[in-house]
């Protein structure tokens, strides 16, 4: 059983800020960190690892320095790291971003199958949950988002079991491997890392490519180039107002209350007229 993660390094965005002058994110303000979903992404492979055998690849994309989070995926009990880091991705949006990483996830197919792929649901950066998806399409393997539990992996008929959230309840889903999915927090907590993983991590070293270590990759569909998403702008938005507080007895309150009930109605009236036109 042969498990890909793909992760990403973001930002904290429990620190991170936005400069107000050119409305984009200022990465300095906050330390880079594995995006969270990731991470639980991994303790999900581990899992399934302990219950079916095999092993455990992490892939990422992005600039030398997120060799970090590679490390920080072994320390969670990933077995070996893929990286790919050339100056042609930078600036990639989700569709490019995707192209990129089927390209290393083919080549790490030709290496040793892929049995199944876990990406987390999305990165808390760019809040798309685009990547996984698109991986899958371009890969010709069955998505499964928003998954809470794999309930069983049977590695002699080749299927998985799963629990995926929806907005009406929850759906359980039988499908063929190799699959993607793309997990939520709710599918386990984060464990604390045994001393061993701890000392492999720190002299892991991962496996790094270049564009040109890809094969035949088209780089019309890479970095900036490949990438047809503009940002036009980021904000940091409004703080909510404080309500407004009834004074007086009883009945002026409820007076108060039927005047700005009142107001509400005649505006919404008002919307839906000039909608209506």
């Amino acid at each position: 059983m042969h498990i890909v993660v793909c992760v990403k390094q973001v930002p904290d965005t429990k620190i991170i800020k936005i400069n107000p002058k050119t409305n984009t994110l200022d990465r300095r303000s906050a330390p880079a960190i594995l995006n969270p979903y990731d991470a639980h992404a991994v303790q999900a492979a581990v899992k399934i690892r302990e219950e079916t055998g095999g092993m455990i690849s992490v892939l990422s994309m992005g600039p030398p320095q997120a060799v970090a989070i590679i490390k920080k995926s072994i320390e969670i009990g990933a077995d070996r790291g893929y990286l790919i880091s050339d100056r042609a991705f930078a600036g990639a949006d989700t569709l490019a971003t995707s192209y990129a990483l089927s390209k290393a996830l083919q080549k790490i197919a030709n290496e040793e199958p892929i049995d199944l792929v876990i990406c987390g649901k999305h990165a808390i950066d760019g809040d798309t949950g685009q990547v996984g998806p698109g991986i899958a399409r371009r890969l010709d393997i069955p998505p499964i988002t928003n998954v809470i539990e794999v309930s069983e992996v049977n590695k002699a008929e080749k299927t998985v079991l799963i629990k995926r959230k929806q907005i009406s309840g929850y759906e359980l889903i039988q499908t063929q491997l190799p699959c993607l999915l793309t997990v939520e927090k709710e599918i386990n907590s984060i464990l604390y890392s045994p001393l061993p993983n701890m000392l492999r991590a720190a002299r892991y070293e991962p496996v790094i490519w270049a564009v040109s270590d890809l094969g035949e990759v088209d780089k019309t569909q890479l970095g900036l180039k490949g990438s047809p998403t503009i940002v036009g702008k980021m904000f940091t938005p409004p703080k909510l107002e404080g309500g407004k507080k009834l004074e007086g007895s009883s009945d002026e309150q409820v007076s108060q209350l039927m005047d700005i009930l009142m107001e509400r109605k005649d505006l919404l009236k008002l919307k839906e007229t000039s909608t209506a036109n």
